[in-house]
């Protein structure tokens, strides 16, 4: 189950640091530090894509594919209501 905790934190932080900064430096950073510590747990794929290339190399077991898939997809998904929920509050604060 940790696994499958750490697929959807990894895209949720990576995802949220894109969408909160746009900087190449903070982002590549959100994902060296979600690789630093969920890789040794999950694998550190945090992408649909990357777990289908560690499933084809076979560094990914069959049965864990389509919930990584579906765990990655739903913390980006996290990610974004989190941020609009955020800008949201911000902007009824200024006004």
């Amino acid at each position: 189950m940790n696994k499958y905790l750490v697929e959807f934190l990894g895209p949720l932080f990576l995802m949220y640091a894109i969408l909160a900064t746009g900087n190449w430096l903070a982002i590549g950073g959100a994902l060296a530090i979600a690789v630093l510590f969920g890789g040794p747990i999950s694998g550190g794929a945090f992408n649909p894509a990357v777990a289908c290339g560690l499933y084809a190399t076979g560094k990914l077991a069959k049965e864990d594919l389509v919930p990584y898939m579906i765990v990655e997809v739903l913390g980006a998904l996290a990610a974004v209501y989190l941020y609009k929920d955020m800008v949201n509050k911000a902007t009824k604060k200024s006004n």
